[in-house]
């Protein structure tokens, strides 16, 4: 709602400086507010930026503090088109010099990140290799009025603790840096020994967050896979199970067809896509498999239909969990099995609103339009260009939702799956901020529809150039003038 009171400026602390940082940063300083953002590495992207060092970290991405945020490897591709994934106001071109493809590594993106900080001068807000270590309320409030937030951060490789205050702190860490584990009885999650005289390794268990990049050279493959890097001469390739049938376990089953011995994709269900089925009928190494019942020492997996295989690694892609290990909202904030909450509209608490809010906790929508549109909206909150309903109507429509999930049988994890154009539309229109284009949509569902036929050639192989004619014919790709973009 549109609110009376006279506009003001607050500091306010943005933390990360990924697509949902730099966004809200942007936002936030269009609207009239002191901005300072807080990025533990040492560039832009977040996610997006990549680094293969991850001598160290903890295999399964359990630790706390891991060194590497990044949970990308170095083939890893986008999985929707450039056309629907870049800002409202800066689109995602593509330029001479750079990878062109429709669906471009994650290093052309991570470039696009670095355009679009360029081109709206975000840099300066920005203290990278920052860490924040903790955020508390400093002062009592009434329903989130007049509080303010205590936020310490510390340099890398410096002991020195900073502390500062702000008027407002929006957490913009992403949702794909903590590993989320299935429960699986086994003697030893990290490591489990078999004796092998071809490859002298131990057996290793892996979250894909720490899976970095499978590379091919001649006449020897070389599998990296964290703290090992494993020659693997022909006809000595491993046996990898690959642990979650969503798109990304998928992806790292066909980057494992050419390099592994035998891949065993396991499932919950066997009632798998068009795509995968034609890609275990063409690789006769990919096999489907169903969820796992137990691992041994001795590198035994035991699936629940009572068949096994002795396996050289086990990679989980079974997702990631929410987490705020700096973040001291004293229980009012809490994530119960990855739900997030209580939080209105998946962005505020309606104890602390609106000096505390989130960006990019939703998923399975649009991400940059709809990062864009929570930071329009945050930014005008806290100016006072608008207004939140009461603590009672907000607390009232997140339970009406928590309701509408539990009917709908969703299971409490994926409370913030949204999976709904209807929504991010009517979310927009909290700020005013513009509907998603048809031409948006469409792509998108094409995208999904064509992953879900094609696993292995969807990305350079498809049926939409009618409606890509028309997003590069609307005003989103023509409303700024190609020179003036940077190259």
């Amino acid at each position: 709602m549109v609110s009376d009171r006279n506009q003001s400026s607050k500091n306010v602390c943005v933390i990360g400086a990924g697509p949902s940082g730099l966004v809200a940063a942007r936002e936030l300083r269009k609207e009239g507010h002191n901005v300072v953002v807080f990025e533990q590495s040492h560039d832009v992207g977040g996610q997006w930026l990549y680094d293969p060092n991850v001598e160290g970290e903890d295999p399964l991405g359990r630790e706390t503090a891991l060194n590497v945020h990044s949970s990308i490897y170095a083939s890893l591709r986008l999985t929707s088109p450039r056309e629907i994934t870049g800002f409202t106001d800066f689109p995602f071109l593509v330029k001479k010099g750079r990878d062109m493809r429709r669906f471009p590594g994650h290093g052309e993106l991570l470039l696009y990140l670095s355009d679009f900080c360029a081109f709206f001068g975000l840099r300066e807000m920005i203290r990278f290799n920052t860490k924040v270590e903790y955020v508390g309320v400093l002062d009592n409030g009434e329903c989130g009025k007049d509080l303010r937030w205590v936020v310490r951060t510390r340099e890398r490789k410096c002991e020195k603790m900073v502390e500062e205050v702000f008027d407002a702190v929006v957490v913009a860490t992403g949702n794909f840096s903590k590993p989320r584990l299935p429960s699986i009885r086994e003697r030893s999650r990290e490591v489990y020994t078999r004796k092998q005289d071809q490859i002298k390794s131990n057996n290793r268990a892996i979250h894909l967050q720490n899976t970095y990049f499978f590379s091919k050279l001649p006449n020897k493959v070389i599998l990296c896979l964290l703290h090992k890097t494993v020659y693997i001469q022909q006809g000595l390739k491993q046996v990898v199970v690959v642990v979650g049938n969503s798109l990304s376990g998928q992806d790292i089953s066909m980057e494992l067809v050419d390099v592994a011995k035998d891949i065993y994709l396991s499932a919950k269900s066997c009632d798998v896509c068009e795509g995968l089925s034609k890609a275990i009928s063409k690789h006769e190494n990919l096999h489907l498999s169903p969820q796992i019942d137990s691992l041994q020492e001795d590198g035994r997996v035991e699936f629940v239909d009572g068949t096994w295989v002795i396996a050289d690694t086990v990679i989980y892609s079974t997702g990631y969990s929410y987490s705020f290990p700096f973040l001291d909202t004293r229980g009012i904030v809490v994530v119960d099995d990855d739900r997030v909450g209580p939080l209105y509209e998946h962005t505020f608490s309606p104890s602390l609103a609106p000096s505390l809010s989130f960006v990019g906790i939703p998923r399975k929508l649009i991400g940059f339009p709809f990062f864009e549109s929570q930071a329009k909206w945050i930014a005008q909150l806290l100016s006072g260009k608008r207004a939140l309903p009461s603590w009672d109507e907000m607390m009232n429509s997140i339970k009406e939702f928590y309701h509408s999930r539990d009917v709908a049988g969703v299971p409490k994890h994926k409370t913030h799956d949204i999976a709904s154009f209807e929504y991010c539309d009517k979310y927009a229109d909290n700020s005013g901020f513009p509907h998603l284009e048809e031409w948006r949509k469409v792509l998108c569902l094409s995208a999904l529809r064509s992953a879900d036929a094609n696993l292995e050639t969807y990305r350079d192989s498809y049926n939409d150039l009618e409606f890509l004619q028309v997003a590069h014919q609307s005003p989103h790709f023509t409303q700024l003038e190609v020179d003036s973009l940077p190259m």
